[in-house]
């Protein structure tokens, strides 16, 4: 009889990988970089098992997008009190947060559940070409 494997995260080792967000269009490097945090990249992934790795994200303010997104595309919060919504476009959160624009765009693609809350903390943006993580020795995404 045939056994199923399935594989146990304290088996396997995650590894780094350093993205560089310049030129890239934003929807597309979101999904590639929630398919590396879910593990999908590796040969013996299995739904609900924490197979991911870590990513680096650096020049994060440098990312494109196509159409009109810019100025159409909005983020909303609210304080939680009456008339409370904010409203910010596309442009001005690069501006001012520019990490915050890719990470919403990978939230979007995980699952939302308490596995991708796990996972979205592996996921470390920032906005220039500088980043603390030189000691895990980040591989270049190809």
């Amino acid at each position: 009889m045939e056994k199923t494997y399935v594989p146990k995260a304290d088996e396997l080792a995650s590894e780094w990988y350093l993205v560089d967000a310049r030129d890239q269009i934003l929807g597309r490097l979101a999904s590639r970089i929630a398919e590396i945090l879910l593990g999908k990249h590796k040969p013996n992934y299995t739904p609900g098992v924490d197979l991911g790795d870590f990513v680096v994200v650096i020049n994060a303010e440098q990312v494109r997008v196509t159409g009109n997104k810019m100025e159409e595309k909005m983020y909303y919060r609210h304080s939680n009190y009456p008339g409370g919504l904010k409203t910010i476009s596309l442009r001005q959160q690069l501006e001012k947060h520019p990490e915050r624009v890719l990470r919403s765009a990978v939230w979007g693609m995980l699952p939302h559940n308490k596995l991708s809350r796990r996972l979205i903390k592996r996921l470390k943006i920032y906005a220039g070409p500088e980043h603390p993580h030189q000691a895990q020795q980040p591989k270049p995404l190809g």
